[in-house]
C-alpha cells in the first residue's frame, strides 16, 4: 500500500452478517435466544458443580471452568453483534476493536486447553484407573487450569501487541460481525510478516499440539476398550467419553472447516458460519451436551429443581 492511502484510525466499521433488512428482527431474536440460553445454561452447569459434591472431580472441575470459558466467549462477540444489527452505523472503537480481539483469541485459546485436559482426564481414568486419584490430583488439576490460563493470555497478549504496532489503511471496513485478527491483518498498510509467522506459530502451539493430543489420549482409549472383555464395560467407558467427544466435534469441526477445507468463492461467507459455530452455536450446545448424555448431571438437575428423594 501506498503511503497516502495510511490514515490514523479511531474506529472501526463492522459489515455483519449478510442478512436482509426484513430478515432482521427474526435474527435479532434467534441469536438473542441463542445467547441467553448459552449464558443461563454454562452458568447453571457452574451452579451444579458448585452446589453438587458428586460433582467435586476432576472431569467436572475443567467442565466448570470450560462453562465459564463458554459464557465468556459468546460474551466477546454476540452482545456487540445484537447491538449492531439495530444501530445505523455499526462502529468499533479502536481500543474496543483491540480488546476484542485479545478477548477472543484468549478464550478461543483457553477452550482449546480445557478441552485437551479433559480428554488426558479420560485418559488417566480409562487406561490407568488405578493411578487416576494420584496422577488427577487438586494440585495437578488446578496446574492444568492455570497453565491454560497463563498460555492462553500470553498467545493472546503477543497478538494484540504486534496487531497494535500496525498501521491501517484509509478503508477502515471489517467484512465480518467482531473484529477478527485475520480480516484486520488485511487492512494493514504495514508488513504483516511478523503477524503472520506468530500466528502459524501460535497455532500450532493452541490448536493443533492440543488437538494431536486428544487424538493420541482417545487412541489409547479405544485401544484400552477393544481389550475390555465385557460389552458392559465397553458402553461403560464409552459413556463417559460420549459427551466430550462432542464437545471435540464441534469445536474442531468448526475449526477444521475454516481454517483447512479448501476455500471456495464465497469465502468470507464461509468464514462468517465457521465463526459462528464456535462462538455461538457450540458454546450453546455444551450444556445440552453434559447435562443430556450425562447421568451424574441429570441426577444434579434432578436434586436441584426437585430436592432430595
Amino acid at each position: 500500500m501506498r503511503k497516502e492511502n495510511q490514515s490514523s484510525v479511531s474506529e472501526f466499521l463492522l459489515l455483519g452478517l449478510p442478512i436482509l433488512p426484513e430478515q432482521q428482527a427474526m435474527f435479532f431474536t434467534l441469536f438473542l435466544g441463542m445467547y441467553l440460553t448459552t449464558v443461563l445454561g454454562n452458568l447453571l452447569i457452574i451452579l451444579l458443580i458448585r452446589l453438587d459434591s458428586r460433582l467435586h472431580t476432576p472431569m467436572y472441575f475443567f467442565l466448570s471452568h470450560l462453562a465459564f470459558t463458554d459464557v465468556s466467549f459468546s460474551s466477546v462477540t454476540v452482545p456487540k453483534m445484537l447491538m449492531n444489527m439495530h444501530a445505523k452505523y455499526k462502529s468499533i472503537s479502536y481500543a474496543g476493536c483491540i480488546s476484542q480481539t485479545y478477548f477472543f483469541i484468549f478464550c478461543a485459546d483457553l477452550d482449546s486447553f480445557l478441552i485437551t485436559s479433559m480428554a488426558y482426564d479420560r485418559y488417566v481414568a480409562i487406561c490407568h484407573p488405578l493411578h487416576y486419584t494420584i496422577v488427577m490430583s487438586q494440585s495437578i488439576c488446578v496446574m492444568l487450569v492455570a497453565g491454560s490460563w497463563v498460555i492462553a493470555c500470553a498467545c493472546a497478549l503477543l497478538h494484540t501487541l504486534l496487531l497494535a504496532q500496525l498501521s491501517f489503511c484509509a478503508d477502515h471496513t471489517v467484512p465480518h460481525f467482531f473484529c477478527d485478527l485475520a480480516a484486520l491483518l488485511k487492512l494493514s498498510c504495514s508488513d504483516t510478516s511478523l503477524n503472520q509467522l506468530v500466528i502459524f506459530t501460535a497455532g500450532l502451539t493452541a490448536i493443533m499440539l492440543p488437538f494431536l493430543c486428544i487424538v493420541v489420549s482417545y487412541g489409547h482409549i479405544g485401544a484400552t476398550i477393544l481389550r475390555v472383555p465385557s460389552t458392559k464395560g465397553i458402553c461403560k467407558a464409552l459413556s463417559t467419553c460420549g459427551s466430550h467427544l462432542s464437545v471435540v466435534t464441534l469445536y474442531y469441526g468448526a475449526i477444521i472447516g475454516l481454517y483447512f477445507l479448501p476455500s471456495s468463492n464465497n469465502t468470507n461467507n464461509k468464514n462468517l458460519i465457521a465463526s459462528l459455530m464456535y462462538t455461538v452455536v457450540t458454546p450453546m450446545l455444551n450444556p445440552f451436551i453434559y447435562s443430556l448424555r450425562n447421568k451424574d448431571m441429570k441426577g444434579a438437575l434432578r436434586k436441584l429443581f426437585c430436592g432430595r428423594k
